[in-house]
């Protein structure tokens, strides 16, 4: 019996990623950033390499600059963004990237809510969770806590990340 077309994706899109991660805090430090750590361990355990790694303030004219260095490395074709995600007056992430992104993926932030609802209920209405690309890279961006990046990765990006990758070099 002939495999669906979407698992045929897959299988092609199957490949090591190298990757950036940027933490998003005004507070966080490499010591206390375990969202940064959890992304990059889960990066590895994936068979991915971080390339990059970064914490940035909150701030979209810090932001956007850090990111477009970081996608300017040759060797760097997603980058994961972490924090800065909600709706206070900090939190500025999805502002600062919304305007940078070539395609959106808006199937991304709607799966992340609703998996999100399933697990705090509805709070879950809160994160701006996004993705898209930039310049042939894909850039997810989502909540700061240890909960959500857990989610995020597991349950979306790293199933899909290889294959996301191969469909943007096609």
């Amino acid at each position: 019996m002939p495999k669906p077309s979407h698992q045929e994706h897959k299988e092609k899109g199957r490949m090591a990623v190298a990757c950036g991660v940027i933490t998003v805090s005004d507070t966080r430090t490499e010591e206390t950033d375990t969202s940064g750590k959890l992304i990059q361990a889960m990066l590895a355990d994936g068979g991915h390499t971080v390339k990059a790694y970064h914490i940035v303030p909150d701030e979209p004219e810090r932001i956007r600059p850090l990111l477009e260095s970081v996608l300017a490395r040759d060797e760097v074709q997603a980058v994961i963004v972490n924090g800065g995600t909600g709706i206070s007056r900090r939190d500025l992430t999805f502002d600062a990237l919304a305007g940078m992104l070539e395609k959106t993926l808006p199937g991304f932030g709607e799966l992340f809510r609703a998996l999100s609802y399933e697990e705090i209920g509805s709070a879950a209405l809160l994160s701006r969770a996004a993705a898209g690309t930039i310049g042939g890279c894909v850039v997810f961006s989502v909540p700061g806590s240890s909960g959500a990046v857990r989610l995020a990765m597991e349950r979306l990006i790293l199933p899909e990340l290889g294959h996301i990758v191969a469909e943007l070099q096609k």
